[in-house]
C-alpha cells in the first residue's frame, strides 16, 4: 500500500463513505475486517471520523485462526454462537449505525475443512444472526461491501502476493482514481436508466440460452427491478456493492425450469466450486454436478429448503472492467460484477412492490443463505418475455436496451 497514491486510497474511502453508505454526521459505523487490512482500514477510521461518524467500531476476523477452529475444536463449539456475537451487531443496527464490510479473499485456505463440519458451522451462524441478515435484506440500515487486498489474494489471481498490483485493480474496477469517483456516479446513472427501462416493460419472465443453458425465469406479478443505488426505510440513498454493475429483481419461486452453468469458479465459505450446473424445475434444484466442490455445492444446496430455490436474478454487460480484465477474483463481490448471475437462497423483499412481511405470499424466496454464482459469457442472449412475446435484453452478453 505504501506505494499506492494516498490520493487514491482517499478517494476510495471517501466514496465507500460518502457514497456507499451515505454516512450521517453523528451517526455511528461499525466495520468488519480481516487483520490483514489493518493499514487501510486505519486511514479508513481516521476519514470516517473526518466525516462526522460520532463512533467507529471495528469487528476484526481472521481466516487463519477461524481455520483452526474449523480443523480442531469440537462439534459442539462448531455450531455454538455466543450471544454477545449476536447482540454487539445488533444493538448498533438497531441504534441506527451504518455497516461496512471490507473483504477480501484467502483462496483454498479452507478447502482442508470437512464439508460437513463448515456447513454445520454456517449454519449456526445464519441461524443465529438471522436478525441482523433481516435488517440488511429489508435496507433497514445502510450497508455497503467493497474489498480491500490482501497477500493470499493477490497470490491466488496473480501467483505473486502482488497486492500493490491488486490495490490498481480494485480501484480500476470500483471506478475510482485521482479525481475522485465521478466515474463511479455516471455509471450508477446508466444502470438505473436500464433499470427503468425493465421496470416500465414489466416482463413476465426472463429466458436464457447460452453454452448448456436452457432457462426460462418467472418474475413476480409485483417484481421491482434494482440497480446501484437504493434506499433505505428512511428514504436516505446508498450504494450497497462497491463495485457494481448489475440490474437485479427477485424471480418468482416456483418459476425457474430448466438448466443453467456456470462461467465462473464460486468461492464460498474458502472453498472454490468450479465447472458446476444446475437443473431446476418448478424452482427448485432438482440435479447438479461440478467438476470441483461438489461436496460443498451440496452442502450450500441442503442448507436448508430455501437454498435450493433461486432467491435473485441479476443482469451484467460484459463490458464490465472486471469482465473486461480478464480474470477470476476468486470473490463473489468481484466475478458477480463481471457477469450476470443469480443467487441461491433469499431473495430481497425490496425487489417486490408493497412487501407485507410474507415471503411466501409474494411469491419469493425464504432462506437462511444467499449465495451468487456467475452464469453470463460473450455467448449468452437473454430475453424478455411479455404476453408470449419476446424482446432482446442482451446478445452476446451486451446490453440491447
Amino acid at each position: 500500500m505504501d506505494n499506492i497514491e494516498n490520493k487514491l486510497l482517499k478517494n476510495y474511502a471517501e466514496a465507500i463513505l460518502k457514497l456507499g453508505v451515505n454516512l450521517q454526521k453523528g451517526q455511528k459505523l461499525m466495520i468488519n475486517a480481516s487483520v490483514d487490512h489493518k493499514d487501510y482500514v486505519r486511514l479508513f477510521v481516521e476519514e470516517a471520523y473526518d466525516l462526522g461518524a460520532s463512533d467507529v467500531f471495528v469487528v476484526w476476523g481472521d481466516t487463519y485462526l477461524s481455520r483452526q477452529r474449523l480443523l480442531k475444536a469440537p462439534d459442539d463449539v462448531i455450531t455454538n454462537v455466543y450471544s454477545w456475537e449476536v447482540d454487539m451487531p445488533k444493538s448498533f443496527l438497531e441504534s441506527g449505525a451504518a455497516t461496512i464490510s471490507l473483504v477480501g479473499s484467502y483462496g483454498d485456505l479452507l478447502s482442508d475443512v470437512p464439508s460437513s463440519r463448515l456447513g454445520a458451522y454456517t449454519k449456526a451462524r445464519q441461524i443465529a444472526l438471522k436478525d441482523v441478515m433481516e435488517r440488511m435484506m429489508m435496507n433497514k440500515n445502510r450497508w455497503c461491501v467493497a474489498g480491500v487486498p490482501n497477500p493470499e489474494w493477490a497470490q491466488k489471481v496473480y501467483n505473486t502476493p502482488d497486492t500493490e498490483q491488486l490495490w490498481k485493480d480494485i480501484l480500476y474496477m470500483a471506478r475510482i482514481d485521482v479525481t475522485g469517483y465521478d466515474s463511479l456516479l455516471k455509471h450508477v446513472e446508466n444502470l438505473k436508466r436500464r433499470k427503468e427501462f425493465l421496470n416500465q416493460a414489466h416482463f413476465d419472465a426472463i429466458r436464457y440460452e447460452g453454452p448448456d443453458t436452457a432457462l426460462t425465469v418467472q418474475l413476480p406479478a409485483k417484481h421491482v427491478w434494482m440497480s446501484g443505488m437504493e434506499n433505505d426505510e428512511n428514504g436516505i440513498p446508498f450504494l450497497p456493492n462497491i463495485p457494481t454493475e448489475e440490474v437485479f429483481t427477485a424471480p418468482y419461486k416456483y418459476g425457474v425450469n430448466g438448466k443453467v452453468s456456470s462461467s465462473m469458479p464460486l468461492v464460498y465459505q474458502g472453498n472454490v466450486i468450479d465447472e458446476f450446473w444446475l437443473e431446476f424445475e418448478d424452482g427448485k434444484v432438482i440435479d447438479f454436478d461440478a467438476k470441483a466442490g461438489r461436496s460443498i455445492l451440496e452442502e450450500l444446496i441442503n442448507l436448508d429448503e430455501g437454498a435450493s430455490y433461486i432467491g435473485e436474478v441479476a443482469l451484467v454487460d460484459i463490458t464490465s472492467p472486471i469482465y473486461k480484465l480478464g480474470r477470476i477474483f476468486y470473490n463473489t463481490l468481484y466475478d458477480e460484477n463481471a457477469a450476470s448471475h443469480f443467487a441461491l437462497g433469499r431473495a430481497y423483499p425490496t425487489c417486490v412492490e408493497d412487501f407485507d412481511g410474507d415471503m411466501e405470499k409474494a411469491g419469493i424466496n425464504m432462506s437462511l443463505t444467499h449465495v451468487d454464482f456467475m452464469v453470463g459469457n460473450a455467448h449468452m442472449n437473454i430475453y424478455g418475455v411479455k404476453n408470449g412475446e419476446e424482446t432482446l435484453i442482451m446478445r452476446n452478453g451486451l446490453w440491447k436496451i
